[in-house]
Order: structure tokens, then sequence, then C-alpha cells
């Protein structure tokens, strides 16, 4: 019986042995490991920065970014917020509620980091936030 028991004590620490790390992203970039709102949100100048510091994570990113939207529109279930301009990296949030554009008008889109796709960073699912009233 001991004989087993060590046995699976091996094996039990071997297994956590391949556990792979977290990673701990900068306390001052826009993404955070799992569910969560970033201190630090992104803006349109300083992504493209930071897409090249993505945490090399293989489970839930979260990232943030505050700016003016440059898009809204709905496919009748789901809501496309676009923020930062064509000639550079887009962000498309997808969530449920369509947004009126009003330039000046600053937002936080935070959500899941999909991935980017040929200089479009999607976050799905995502929230848009109005910044807090000074």
């Amino acid at each position: 019986m001991k004989q087993w028991m060590g046995i699976a004590l091996a094996a039990l620490f071997s297994m956590a042995g391949m556990a792979r790390a977290q990673p701990v992203p900068d306390p001052a970039s826009p993404f955070v490991i799992g569910e969560g709102f970033p201190t630090t949100p992104a803006t349109c100048d300083s992504l493209p920065g930071w897409l090249e510091r993505v945490p090399d994570y293989d489970g839930r990113i979260s990232m943030a970014i505050r700016g003016e939207l440059t898009a809204s529109g709905t496919d009748g279930a789901l809501a496309y917020l676009t923020m930062c301009p064509q000639n550079g990296v887009q962000v498309v949030c997808i969530t449920y509620e369509e947004r009126e554009v009003i330039p000046g008008r600053q937002v936080t889109l935070a959500g899941g980091f999909a991935g980017v796709d040929e200089g479009t960073v999607i976050l799905d699912p995502c929230l848009a936030y109005d910044p807090p009233e000074d």
C-alpha cells in the first residue's frame, strides 16, 4: 500500500511541475490575465506597441482601450463598436448594444482579447463604458 501511495504522490508532483505558470503582465499594460479590468487602458496611439507585448498565455486575456468610437453598427443580434483610425490598428468590440458615435466623446472598451487579424483587434465579449464624471 505504501508503495502505491509513493507512486501516486510522485505522479501528482510530476503533473504539477508540468502546469504552466500564468504570466504577470506589466502593471501599466492594458492586459490582465483572466477576467478583469486593466488599470491602464491602451489608446489608439499606444496600442501597436502593446500588441508586441501581449502576454503569452493560452487562457483568457482581457484588454481595455480608451478613445473615440469611429463606428457603431448591428447585425440585429450583436453590436459592433469600432475604435481607432482605419490607417492603423482598429479595435472592434463585439457587444449587445449599439452606441452613438459622438466626435470627442471618450469611451472605454473592455473585454476578452480574441487576437489580432489583419490589423484589427477583436474584443469578444466586450462592454463599453463612459468615463466617470469629474
